[in-house]
């Protein structure tokens, strides 16, 4: 557990694993929302540094930050994820990526194939010039 009760950019940075500017962009996403201290520094209590952690971790496996604010939206951030219930949210999030990236792959490998087989034509059509010439 944190010893901390609020941690500054640059601590939270490190204790994570990401650069401030990663933790300026989940920000800039409407992923956290840390306060401010009278000084105007971001000031990341508990709950903020578990959703920075999550969401480190939810990016790493392949969600989006969009993905990822419909975690937030269903309450699944708030607690480091290797401690807290599974929510029901996750498993849709997952599966629509899932769906996803499966699509992608399939549009993909229908290109490659189209691209191998114009690469055969062309093989073809080269090496009979070559061979007249």
């Amino acid at each position: 557990m944190l010893k901390a009760v609020a941690m500054h950019i640059g601590e939270l940075a490190s204790h994570i694993g990401v650069s401030t500017r990663s933790l300026r962009y989940y920000e800039q996403q409407g992923l956290l929302a840390p306060a401010r201290n009278g000084s105007g520094y971001r000031v990341y209590d508990r709950l903020a540094v578990a959703r920075a952690g999550n969401i480190k971790s939810l990016l790493e496996v392949g969600l989006t930050t969009e993905d990822i604010l419909h975690y937030a939206a269903n309450g699944c951030s708030d607690r480091p994820l290797s401690e807290t219930p599974r929510c029901p949210a996750e498993l849709d999030t997952v599966q629509d990526r899932l769906k996803s990236l499966d699509d992608r792959i399939t549009r993909l490998q229908r290109l490659r194939n189209r691209l191998a087989s114009h690469e055969s034509a062309l093989v073809e059509e080269i090496g009979a010039e070559t061979t007249r010439v």
